[in-house]
C-alpha cells in the first residue's frame, strides 16, 4: 500500500488506569490483529509484556503495533501512564502524527492525563479523546467533558451521547448521522443493533449535535455561510470541517464508551481515520545544524527525497537489540548503508520488521511515513538522526529531563560486578532518562532516575532479567569544601639525609575564589628567587590536593592561589621538592583560611493546582527554599525555587501527598552554597565516622 493518505500514527496515552492498554487490546481484536483479547488484570494484554508490567498492571514501556481499519494502516503505540515514565510518552509523541487521549468516565482529567497533555501541546499532536469507563460507578461523560476545558484549557468537541449511565451504559447516539447504537451482553463488539433514539434523549441530542455543527462550520466560510441561511451540512461536509479542525489544533473530537466491554471502540477507530492527520498533514519535521539550532530545512513527507529518519527508542529482546525508527522521507530497503549524522559512521541495515508488541513480521523495505524496529544496529542512540550518506542532515533531537533522584547499589558478589557493568549498558540505551556514575570517592554505582518507582523498576529488571544481586543504599549528597578568608603564608621544604637533599620555599597568598571557578594558580615571582621551570611543579601540587579538604575530606572549589616570592638552592632544588612544598603548604594553610562546607542547591519547578499553592511554598520553605517566582498556567501554578539537594529526597511523595497526587516537579543542578554551621557540623561528623570505618 503506498497511498500516504492512508496511514495514521497514533498513540494512546492517559493517567495510570483510565484503560489505555485495555483500548488498544479491544482495537487489535476489532482489526482482527488477535483472535483473543488479553486483560491488563490477568497480566495477558499484548502490549504489556515484560514481566513487571503483567505483575502490577502497569504500562512501563510504549509498545508498537500495526493494524488494519477501512483501508488504513495503523501504527499505534501504547504508552505508560505513570509519572515515572514520562519519557516513554514524550519520545513516542516526538514521532507520532495524532493521538487518542483516554480519560476515566468516573476519575476525569487526572494529574498524568495534564502532564501528557501539555507534552502532546509542545508537540502540536492532533488528537481525539475517548471518556473510557462509562459503565463505572460515578461515571458522567459531560462532567469529563467539562473539566477537559476547565482542568486542560481545551475545546472538546461532543461527538456522540452515551444511552444509560454506570451498569445501565448500553450504547452511544453517534450526533454527526443521528444513528444509535446499542449492544447485547456477550462483550461482542459486532453485537450491536440500530435502533431509533430514545425519546428522552432527544433534546439532548439535538442540543450537542447543533453545538457540534456550528463548531465544526467555522473552519470553512462557505459552509458556514450556507449554514446560517438555514440549510444544514451534510454528513461529509461537517467530516471535512471537523477533520480540518482537528489537524489545526482547533478543538479535540470528544468520544466515549467502555473498551472493557467493547462499546464505542469502532466510533474511535472510524474517529481516527477520519478526523486524525496521515504524515503529509502535518508540519514537517525541521532539521537542525550542529549545534542543535532549526536551520530552514525541512523532512518533507515523501518517498522521493533521500532517506531522513529518527530513532526514538532502544530496546533489548530476546533476538537483541531493536531500534525502533520513524521514516520521514525517502525509503529505506533491506541491506541498505545509512548514515547516523550523529556519530558520523554509517550501518547497514540487516533485517528489518514490522512491530506487534514483541512479535515481529520481517520486511525488506520502509518508507516515509512507517514506524519500523531495525534489528542489531550497533551504535544508535534514542534522538538519532538517521540518513542517506550523500545527503547528511538532522532532525531536531529530543530533550531528556534531568533525573531527580539517586541511589548508590552494589553486588552482593563479586562476579555480579561484570554482569551488572553489561545490564546496565543495556538499560542506559533503553532509557535515556537513567543515568549510571561512579563515585569516585566510594566506589559505588549511583543509580539515576525520574522517580522512586523507576530506580524501584531498574534495580528490579538488574535483578531478575540480568541475574545480578544488589545491595542498595541511601541516596548520597555531593557537598564540597572552600575558604571563606584571604591569607598570605610561607612554606619551606627542606630534606637533608645523606646524599643530594631537597629543599624549596614558596611565600604565597591562598584567597577565596569566584563561585563556579575551581581552581586558579598564578605566579608574581620576580628576580629568579623561584625559578620559572619549577612553577608547573608548584601548581601540581596544590592542584593534586584540592581533592581532599580539610574539614571532612570533600573535594575542594573556588580557590585562588598566587605565589609571589621564596628560595631555591642550587644543588637541592628540584621539581619534585617545590611540588612536595606546595604539598606541605596546602596541608598547613588552609585550616587558617576559614574553610567551610558549601551543598548542592537545586533550580526546583513544581507544578501544583492553584488549590495546593499555600501548601506547596509553605513546603519548599520547611526545606530551605528560596521561590524565585511564581507563574500562573491555564492548568494550575509553577513555582520555582532554589532548593538544598539534602532536602529534597523523597519530595515527590510529599508533594503528591499534598496536592492528592496532581502536583509535579522537575530539577537540575544550579550552584554550591555554604551549609548552615548546625548541618554542616552533621556533614562533618558523618564523614569522619565513614572515614574511620572504612580504615
Amino acid at each position: 500500500m503506498t497511498d500516504l493518505s492512508h496511514y495514521r500514527n497514533i498513540g494512546i496515552f492517559a493517567h495510570v488506569d483510565a484503560g489505555k492498554t485495555t483500548t488498544t487490546e479491544r482495537i487489535l481484536k476489532l482489526t482482527g490483529k488477535i483472535h483473543k483479547t488479553g486483560e491488563v488484570h490477568d497480566g495477558a494484554a499484548t502490549t504489556d509484556f515484560m514481566e513487571q508490567e503483567q505483575e502490577r498492571g502497569i504500562t512501563i514501556q510504549s509498545a508498537a503495533t500495526t493494524c488494519f481499519w477501512k483501508d488504513h494502516r495503523l501504527n499505534i503505540i501504547d504508552t505508560p501512564g505513570h509519572v515515572d515514565f514520562t519519557v516513554e510518552v514524550y519520545r513516542s509523541l516526538k514521532v507520532l502524527d495524532g493521538g487518542v487521549g483516554v480519560f476515566c468516565g468516573s476519575g476525569g482529567v487526572e494529574p498524568q492525563s495534564e502532564t501528557n497533555w501539555r507534552y502532546a501541546n509542545d508537540s502540536e499532536v492532533a488528537r481525539v479523546i475517548f471518556v473510557n469507563k462509562l459503565d463505572r460507578m460515578g461515571a458522567d461523560f459531560l462532567r469529563v467533558v467539562k473539566q477537559v476545558e476547565t482542568v486542560l484549557g481545551a475545546k472538546p468537541v461532543v461527538m456522540c451521547l452515551p444511552i444509560g449511565v454506570e451498569e445501565d451504559f448500553v450504547g452511544l447516539v453517534d450526533l454527526v448521522t443521528r444513528i444509535a447504537y446499542v449492544w447485547d451482553d456477550s462483550g461482542l463488539p459486532e453485537n450491536f443493533d440500530i435502533v431509533p433514539i430514545p425519546d428522552d434523549m432527544l433534546d439532548l441530542v439535538e442540543e450537542y449535535r447543533e453545538k457540534m455543527i456550528e463548531t465544526a462550520v467555522e473552519q470553512d466560510d462557505d459552509i458556514m455561510m450556507a449554514y446560517m441561511e438555514g440549510e444544514e451540512p451534510t454528513v461529509e461536509q461537517i467530516k471535512s470541517c471537523i477533520r480540518k479542525g482537528t489537524i489545526a489544533l482547533d478543538f479535540f473530537p470528544t468520544y466515549c464508551g467502555s473498551a472493557f466491554k467493547n462499546k464505542g471502540v469502532q466510533m474511535v477507530l472510524d474517529a481516527v481515520v477520519d478526523f486524525l492527520p496521515c504524515p503529509t498533514d502535518v508540519p514537517p519535521q525541521p532539521l537542525t545544524d550542529d549545534n542543535g539550532d532549526e536551520n530552514g530545512e525541512f523532512a518533507t513527507v515523501s518517498t522521493d527525497e533521500p532517506l531522513k529518519a529518527l530513532a526514538f527508542k532502544i530496546m533489548e529482546d530476546r533476538f537483541g537489540a531493536l531500534t525502533f525508527v520513524r521514516i520521514y522521507s525517502g525509503v529505506l530497503n533491506k541491506g541498505d548503508s545509512i548514515l547516523n549524522s550523529f556519530t558520523g559512521k554509517s550501518e547497514r541495515v540487516g533485517r528489518m520488521v514490522e512491530m506487534h508488541a514483541d512479535d515481529r513480521n520481517e520486511i525488506s523495505s520502509a518508507k516515509a511515513g512507517d514506524i519500523i524496529a531495525i534489528v542489531g544496529m550497533k551504535n544508535v542512540q534514542t534522538g538519532h538522526t538517521l540518513c542517506d550518506p550523500k545527503h547528511p542532515v538532522t532532525l531536531e533531537p529530543m530533550i531528556f529531563p534531568e533525573p531527580v533522584i539517586s541511589i548508590a547499589v552494589k553486588p552482593r558478589d563479586k562476579g555480579g560486578s561484570e554482569k551488572m557493568g553489561v545490564a546496565i549498558g543495556k538499560m542506559i540505551a533503553e532509557d535515556p532518562s537513567f543515568r549510571v556514575e561512579t563515585d569516585i570517592d566510594s566506589g559505588e554505582t549511583i543509580l539515576k532516575g525520574m522517580g522512586e518507582l523507576h530506580l524501584d523498576i531498574k534495580v528490579d529488571i538488574l535483578n531478575r532479567t540480568y541475574g545480578v544481586d544488589l545491595i542498595v543504599g541511601e541516596p548520597q549528597v555531593a557537598y564540597r569544601e572552600t575558604i571563606t578568608v584571604p591569607i598570605e603564608d610561607s612554606y619551606t621544604h627542606k630534606k637533608q639525609s645523606g646524599g643530594s637533599g631537597q629543599f624549596g620555599k614558596i611565600d604565597y597568598f591562598i584567597r577565596p575564589g569566584e563561585p563556579g571557578s575551581g581552581f586558579t594558580f598564578a605566579s608574581k615571582v620576580v628576580g629568579g628567587n623561584v625559578p620559572k621551570e619549577f612553577f608547573p611543579a608548584i601548581e601540581k601540587g596544590f592542584k593534586g590536593m584540592m581533592g581532599e579538604g580539610p574539614l571532612a575530606g570533600y573535594p575542594v572549589l573556588d580557590v585562588e592561589i598566587e605565589i609571589y616570592d621564596g628560595g631555591f638552592h642550587a644543588v637541592d632544588s628540584s621539581a619534585v621538592a617545590f611540588e612536595i612544598a606546595a604539598k606541605g603548604a596546602f596541608r598547613q594553610s588552609m585550616p587558617k583560611a576559614g574553610p567551610q562546607i558549601i551543598e548542592p542547591i537545586m533550580k526546583v519547578d513544581v507544578f501544583t493546582p492553584e488549590d495546593h499553592v499555600g501548601d506547596v511554598i509553605g513546603d519548599l520553605n520547611r526545606r530551605r527554599g528560596m521561590i524565585k517566582d511564581q507563574e500562573a498556567g491555564v492548568t494550575g501554578v509553577r513555582i520555582k525555587a532554589d532548593v538544598p539537594l539534602s532536602e529534597m529526597f523523597g519530595y515527590i511523595g510529599h508533594l503528591r501527598t499534598m496536592t492528592s497526587g496532581r502536583g509535579q516537579f522537575s530539577m537540575e543542578f544550579s550552584h554550591y552554597m555554604p551549609c548552615p554551621q548546625n548541618i554542616a557540623a552533621d556533614v562533618i561528623v558523618a564523614a569522619k565516622e565513614l572515614k574511620a570505618s572504612k580504615q
